[in-house]
Parts: C-alpha cells; structure tokens; sequence
C-alpha cells in the first residue's frame, strides 16, 4: 500500500514537471499563434496591414501614451485602452523586428506629461478638479519625422487599425508623395483681369502643406511619371490624348481623384471674351473613360433637394446642398466622422447595369430630391424658380464615390505613344474617387477668410478632399485595410426591452402634458368668467378642478414610476437568467459530463474483473 503511495505521489510530481515543460516549449515554438474566434475577427490583422509592416524600410517607435490613475473611474476607456494594447503588440509581432512600443503613463507634472504635450497629445479635462487623461500615440521613425494621434476616441474604434497602418506606413516609408492636379479654374491664384490679384483657394493651400504639388498641363497630352495621384477639377473640353493618358494612368494603377460638373459656377468663362457672362457656369465630364469603368453621369443636369437645400420656408435653395452626416457613409475613411458638406449644383453618379466595377456610395442626397436641367440655374434670380414643378423622386443621388476593380481601355493606342499601351487594368483594378461638383472646392462653400483671423471653416469640404487625397496617397495595401466592427458587443435584448419601455414612458409623459395645457386653459376660462372684483376669489368649481388635476398629477406619477419599475424588472429577469446559465447551468453540466465520463470508466475497469472472479 506504502509503495502504491510513493508510485502515486511520483506520478503526480511528473505530471507537474511535464506540464510545466509543455508550457515553456509552447511558449517559445507556439510564440505569436492566435485563434481568432471572434465573429468579425477583431484580433485578425488585414493583409494590406501586414504586408505594410513587413515592408517597413526604416525603423519606427510608437509611444502609447495613457493615464492609468486618471482613467479607473472610466471603465470604457481602459477597455479601449487594453483594445489598443492588444492591436499594438500584434503590429509589433508582425513588423520583423522594425516597429517597437514605449508605454508611457504620464503622471501629473512629470517630465512624461511635458513630453506628450510636445509631442502635441490632447489631455482631455475628466472631473471639475482638474485631472486630465491622456490617451493617444505619438511616432516618430530616424530620421525625426513625426506622426501624432492626439487623442484616441473610442467612437473611432472601427478606423484604429487604419490610422495605425497609415501612422506606421508613413513613418516607416517617409517618402513624400507626389500629387498631380490638372484643372481648368484658378485654384492657384494668381492675376486675374476681372479681379486684380487673387489668393490661391484655401483646399489648394492645405494641399500644398500636405503633400508636393505638380501642375499637369491640359494640352500637355501626358501625366508626369513622378506623380502618384492625379486630381482633376473641372475638366472641361480635355483633348484626346490628355483622356488617353489619363485612362492609362489609371489602368496602371495610378489613383485618380476627379471632381466633375454639371455646372461650374465658379468657371467664369475667358474675361478677356465679351461673350464671357453667356459661357459661364460650364459642364465638365471624362466622357468614354467614366463609360468604361461603369459610371452614368448626365453632364447636363444637377440635383435638386427640398431636405438638403439651404435655407428654410420661402427662402430654401434646393440647388445648394447641405448633405448633413446622413447623407455621408461612416463605414469609409474618406467620409467617415464629416459633419456637413456643401455642394452647389451639383450633378450625380450611378453605377451601369452592365458594370464590372464595384461602386460605393461616399455622399448622397436625401429622399426629397429629384433631377432638374443644369440651364435652369443660368439666369437663375429668385432660387424659389426651382421649386415650380419640382417633385421629388424618392430615391437618393449619390454625389461622390468610389469605383474599384477590373477595367479595360476605351481608347486605342495613338501611333505616337510615350508609354506602352496597356489594355486592361493592373490585377488589383483601378482605385477612382468620383465628385459631381467641382464648386465644392471653392472658399465661398466651406470657409470664411478674414485678413486678420484667416480661414474659419463652417463646413467640411476641404476635409473631404484631403481624406480623398490622402486615402489615394495611400499604397494599394493601406486602401484595402477593411473598416473594423467595434469590439464593444451590446446587449441587443437589453436595448430593446430599454426602447420599449422609454417609449411607453414618453407616452406616459405626453398624456401628462396635454392633461397639464387642458387644465391651465380651463383654468384661464374660469378665471376670465369670473368678475373683476373678485379676482382673488377661488370658487367651489376651480378648487375641484385643481383637485382632480392634483389627484390625476399624482396617478400618472404611480403610473411613470411602474413603467421605470416594469422596465428594471424586465432587465433584472434577463440579467438573472443570464447568471443561472453561467454560473449554474453550465458548471453543472459539466460537471454531469465528468460523473457520467467517471461511470463509464469505473464499470469498464470492472468488466475484466468480473470476468477474471467468472473464469
């Protein structure tokens, strides 16, 4: 019996030595495996994001910085934070040793605190004593370039992955980009005969900061080869081989950002024409190159919409668009968290029904909106005109988006080529951002200039056409990073019990404030019956009035506070059928799982037995 013991104990003590030795060597051969189990694989990098970090040509320092004292009262927020943390150390698994992390907890009035102020992080105010929190990520690669992130906002959650590829992507390849802009208006400024001198537009000037600008001759016939995204705004009357090169630009893989009209009303026509005022408000369009990626647009007509127009009552203008978030689409980057963009006879972009192309939808107008002639809008005096006749359709016309995927020419090589034609898109397909309003662009639709002050935006147009830009910038791996479900997951049964039961508790409430307007204007009647002698004079008939308001007052009460008790009662009922399958339910069945598994074992080790006693 004693060496059945010692045999016993020893196995014991070799299990122990194994399984920790189990763990060692998992730990070293199994390092960086993950099951991703998730229903939208929030834990599994995108491949645009690893063939990013795997790319990396310099070496590249993140600094997360994050208050933990600040943020214990803010269980959301250090739920992201950890979200953060998580998705950092995948990056650096993932990066070939390039890309390194520096947690850093910047305690009030320490020397990390003043680094993240230089570094331009945000400390967001959290309580009336003055503490502050910190959570953002600064980066900064050899040779001192600096990309910030100020402050991490949890509603953001979905585009994390992105800023942090696009962070890293420019840090790591830090390279200054080229854009084209070929355009047929003054962006640039310049002298002008009608107007003297004129500043460049204030789109232009940002763009200018941002990344290295070439102008691209309309009657040069080709794309510089050094650029790497072509904007084009308004461009009206191109030739041929300017088309052509654009298209092959394009099929080659090049981004194109174009902003199409209808009606330009910024193009003033040629001043030096006496005939000018009659050219003015000219239609642009890329002709058989929109076609062959799929696009319908109507170079002659614009949008009208009674929603979305400026203005109100008699003085709405449905011919200038102010599209709120509802008409943006959250789940691009380009026109994700934009508040309002302005659009000013703008036409619009359809997908055709024999289309290879994918078409996403950026901005659209509302329901009440529908098609109306361009010429309209010439002469126009009194924007009530456009309401004569004017129904709207029901549908919502998309006024910019993105077209992917495959493409082929639609012009043959011209016998004079520079460059080798190429009759079909690259294998990723074609990457085009399409805007039907070049007026979009202009200073008077989203931002007021003052000499002393500068530039004030009111609207988001010019965040609009930097998202577009930067997106395109982007290389084929950044643009691909696939938009992230939050990994916040509701209670979707809760919500619902929550709705219903606020809803009957509105209700409740309306009936108590019509019952409220009813009894005061009965009141008033009353009061005004009465003579003026006795005005201080309270008859038989109000004081049982105002009892029976007072006696209903409080019955509606009992019946608000039942609602908000109906609605904890139903929530606690979930809640507790919830914790019966956790903590009860599911333990016991394993638990009947493991004695029947004992059972089973225990009566085939008496089977041989038994069978030994027969024999």
């Amino acid at each position: 019996m004693k060496k059945q013991s010692y045999v016993s104990l020893g196995s014991l003590v070799l299990l122990l030595i194994l399984f920790i030795a189990l763990n060692m060597i998992s730990g070293n051969l199994l390092k960086g495996f993950r099951l991703d189990l998730t229903e939208n694989r929030l834990f599994t990098l995108s491949e645009g994001t690893v063939n990013i970090l795997q790319d990396l040509e310099e070496p590249v320092t993140l600094y997360f910085y994050f208050s933990q004292d600040a943020s214990r009262e803010i269980p959301a927020v250090r739920a992201y934070a950890k979200r953060v943390n998580e998705l950092l150390d995948e990056f650096v698994d993932r990066s070939s040793g390039l890309l390194s992390i520096k947690r850093i907890d910047p305690k009030p009035f320490s020397e990390e605190e003043d680094q993240a102020a230089a570094f331009g992080l945000q400390a967001a105010p959290i309580n009336t004593a003055g503490d502050t929190l910190y959570f953002g990520i600064a980066g900064s690669n050899s040779l001192d370039d600096v990309q910030v992130m100020p402050f991490l906002q949890p509603s953001k959650e979905k585009f994390l992955e992105y800023d942090l590829a696009k962070m890293v992507s420019s840090l790591g390849q830090p390279e200054r980009k080229v854009l084209g802009i070929l355009s047929t208006l003054r962006m640039s400024g310049g002298y002008d005969p009608a107007a003297g001198m004129t500043e460049p537009w204030v789109v232009y000037q940002q763009l200018e900061q941002l990344f290295e600008l070439r102008t691209v001759d309309a009657s040069a016939g080709e794309v510089p080869p050094e650029v790497d995204v072509l904007m084009l705004v308004h461009p009206r009357d191109l030739a041929q081989d300017m088309l052509y090169a654009i298209e092959q630009f394009v099929l080659r893989g090049g981004g194109l950002v174009a902003f199409v009209d209808p009606f330009a009303e910024s193009d003033r026509g040629d001043p030096n024409d006496p005939m000018a005022q009659m050219q003015m408000g000219s239609s642009s369009s890329l002709g058989s190159l929109l076609d062959a990626w799929g696009i319908d647009y109507d170079p002659s007509r614009v949008v009208g919409d009674l929603q979305f127009g400026i203005g109100n009552g008699a003085q709405r203008h449905i011919g200038i668009l102010s599209v709120p978030a509802d008409g943006m689409n959250d789940e691009n980057i380009v026109s994700a968290d934009l508040e309002v963009v302005n659009f000013s006879s703008a036409g619009w972009l359809k997908p055709d029904e024999n289309a290879q192309t994918t078409f996403e939808v950026l901005v659209e107008s509302s329901e009440n909106a529908a098609p109306m002639d361009a010429s309209r809008l010439r002469f126009l005096a009194n924007p009530n005109d456009l309401l004569d006749g004017f129904k709207p359709s029901g549908e919502r016309y998309p006024l910019a988006v993105r077209v992917t995927g495959p493409a082929r020419a639609s012009m043959p090589a011209p016998v004079e080529a520079a460059v080798e034609h190429r009759d079909a898109s690259v294998e990723a397909g074609i990457n085009v951002l399409l805007m039907a309003d070049s007026d979009l662009l202009t200073d008077r639709m989203w931002v007021q200039v003052q000499p002393l002050f500068g530039a004030t935006a009111f609207a988001d147009n010019g965040n609009l056409a930097i998202n577009a830009v930067d997106n395109m910038l982007g290389n084929r791996d950044l643009i691909s990073i696939r938009t992230r479900a939050t990994s916040a997951r509701p209670f979707d049964r809760v919500e619902e019990i929550r709705v219903a039961a606020e809803r009957s508790f509105r209700q409740t409430e309306e009936r108590l404030q019509r019952e409220l307007e009813e009894t005061e204007r009965r009141l008033t009647e009353l009061q005004a019956a009465k003579g003026e002698g006795d005005l201080t004079v309270i008859s038989d008939e109000q004081q049982e009035e105002i009892q029976r308001f007072m006696d209903r007052r409080l019955e509606i009460r009992r019946e608000l506070r039942q609602v908000q008790h109906d609605l904890r009662r139903d929530i606690d009922r979930l809640d507790t059928r919830i914790k019966v399958v956790n903590i009860v339910l599911v333990p016991a069945l394993v638990m009947v799982m493991a004695l029947a598994y004992a059972m089973r074992r225990r009566r085939r080790q008496r089977q041989p037995q038994s069978m030994e006693a027969e024999a």
